[in-house]
C-alpha cells in the first residue's frame, strides 16, 4: 500500500532502521535470557526478576514516549547517538552490577538510553520509502534476525565466561550501531530540507487517543510478559535446558519471521482490516496454549505460531500509524505506549504465576490480547479510508489559457 512520500528505502536507510529498531528494542527482545539471568545470579523470584525486568523496560517505554513529538522534527540522528552512547553505559553497569539495587539503578540507566534509540528509529520509519508495510516489514525483518543472533550469543557468553558477562556483549554492539543511525531519515522541516516546510497545525493530524495508546499498552503488556517467561515456563513444563530453549526461540523467531511477510500479503489480499483481524484471533489463543502446554513439540509449535501472528500485527500496527501520520509521531507514541505496557508485562504475569497459576494466568492473557486489539483494529480501518482519500485525490493540473475569439493561433511562421 503505497502511500508516503518520503525519502528512499536505500541500503543505508534500512540499515539505519534495522539497527535502531534492533538496539533500541533489544531489552525486551532479549529479556528471556535477561531473566533467566537475573534469577541465577542474585537467586530472585518471579516477582523479584519481573520487577528488574520491568525497571528497565519501564525506562524504555518512559523515554520514548516523553521523545515522541521531539523525535518527529529534525535531530533523530543526535538523539539515537546519544542514547546508544547511554545504553552502552548501562549495559557495562548491569554487567558489573553486585546487588539487585545496583541492577536496577544500571537498568534504569540503560532503558532511558534505549528509549531515546527506539524514538528515533521508530519515528523515521514513518517517513522512510513510499511504502509503509514494506519499510515495517523490511525493518522488523531485519531486527527481529539480529534479536535471533542476540537470543544465541548472549546465553553463550553467560555460560563460558560466566554471568551478566551479555551485556558487555550489547555494549560492544552499541559501537557498530553508532555509525549505523547516522543515515535515519530526519524529521520535516529545514534540517531535513532546505526547501521543505514543516506541516501546520491545521494539516498535522490528531494526537493518537488515549484508548488507543491504552490498547497498544495492554497488547505489548500481554506479549512482552509471556515472551519474557517463555523460558521459564518451557523448562517447567517441558523439562528442556535453558540452552535448548534459547535456541528454540531463537530459531522460532526466525521462522515467525514469516509473519513479517504474511503480514503485507494479507493486506493486499483481503484489507487491513480483515488480515488483522485474524492474525489477532490466532495469535490470542496460541498465547494461552503455550503457557499451559506439557508437551516440548506442541511448546514448540505453538511458539512458531505466536510469534508469527505477533509479526504480522506488528508489521501492521507501524504500517498503519505511519499512513495516518507521516511525520513519524503516532508510530513513535504507539511504540512508547507498547514499551510501556512490555514494561508491566513481566512483572505482572510474574505476579499472577506467583499468586494464581498458570491457569488463570492463560485465560487473562488470551482475553486481554483480544479486548486491547479493539482500539488497534478502529486505527487500521481509519488507515484504510485514508489511505483510500489520498488514492482517489486527483492532482493538481495546469488551467488552460482560453483564447478570445478574435486570437487566432500563431502560425508556425510567426
Amino acid at each position: 500500500m503505497k502511500t508516503n512520500s518520503g525519502p528512499a528505502l536505500t541500503f543505508a536507510v534500512a540499515a539505519a532502521l534495522i539497527a535502531g529498531f534492533a538496539l533500541g528494542s533489544s531489552g525486551s527482545n532479549v529479556m528471556p535470557v535477561f531473566v533467566d539471568d537475573f534469577a541465577d545470579r542474585f537467586d530472585l523470584s518471579s516477582t523479584s526478576a519481573g520487577l528488574v525486568a520491568a525497571s528497565q523496560l519501564m525506562a524504555v517505554a518512559i523515554a520514548t514516549l516523553l521523545l515522541a513529538n521531539r523525535a518527529a522534527r529534525p535531530g533523530r540522528v543526535r538523539m539515537a547517538r546519544g542514547g546508544l552512547a547511554l545504553a552502552a553505559a548501562g549495559f557495562i553497569g548491569a554487567a558489573i552490577a553486585f546487588d539487585i539495587l545496583t541492577l536496577i539503578a544500571a537498568s534504569l540507566l540503560l532503558g532511558a538510553g534505549l528509549g531515546a534509540v527506539y524514538a528515533a528509529s521508530t519515528a523515521a520509519m514513518a517517513g522512510a520509502g513510499d511504502d509503509a508495510d514494506k519499510t515495517s516489514s523490511i525493518t522488523i525483518t531485519g531486527a527481529l534476525f539480529t534479536s535471533a543472533l542476540l537470543l544465541l550469543a548472549v546465553p553463550a557468553v553467560n555460560e563460558s565466561a560466566g554471568g551478566g558477562t551479555g551485556f558487555f556483549l550489547l555494549a560492544v554492539c552499541c559501537l557498530p550501531g553508532w555509525f549505523l543511525v547516522g543515515h535515519l531519515p530526519d524529521g520535516p522541516g529545514p534540517a531535513s530540507s532546505p526547501s521543505a516546510t514543516a506541516p501546520s497545525a491545521a494539516s498535522r493530524p490528531a494526537r493518537p487517543s488515549a484508548v488507543l495508546l491504552v490498547g497498544a499498552g495492554l497488547l505489548m503488556a500481554v506479549t512482552q510478559g509471556v515472551w519474557s517467561y517463555a523460558s521459564l515456563l518451557g523448562r517447567g513444563h517441558t523439562g528442556m535446558s535453558a540452552s535448548a530453549l534459547s535456541a528454540v526461540l531463537a530459531i522460532s523467531s526466525v521462522v515467525a519471521l514469516a509473519g513479517a511477510i504474511a503480514g503485507p500479503l494479507a493486506v493486499k489480499r483481503f484489507g487491513r482490516l480483515r488480515s488483522m483481524t485474524g492474525f489477532v484471533v490466532v495469535e490470542a489463543f496460541s498465547t494461552g496454549l503455550l503457557i499451559v502446554t506439557h508437551s516440548p513439540t506442541l511448546f514448540i509449535a505453538t511458539a512458531v505460531v505466536w510469534q508469527t501472528c505477533w509479526l504480522a500485527v506488528l508489521v501492521q500496527i507501524l504500517a498503519a500509524a505511519s499512513v495516518i501520520d507521516s511525520t513519524g509521531r503516532w508510530v513513535a507514541a504507539l511504540s512508547g505506549a507498547g514499551a510501556l505496557g512490555a514494561g508491566i508485562g513481566p512483572l505482572a504475569v510474574g505476579a499472577i504465576m506467583d499468586n494464581m497459576g498458570v491457569g488463570v494466568l492463560s485465560i487473562l492473557l488470551t482475553a486481554g490480547t483480544l479486548i486491547a486489539a479493539l482500539p488497534l483494529l478502529k486505527m487500521t480501518a481509519s488507515s484504510d479510508a485514508a489511505a483510500d482519500t489520498t488514492s482517489v485525490t486527483p492532482h493538481p493540473q495546469a488551467t488552460p489559457i482560453a483564447r478570445t475569439t478574435n486570437e487566432k493561433p500563431a502560425s508556425p511562421a510567426e
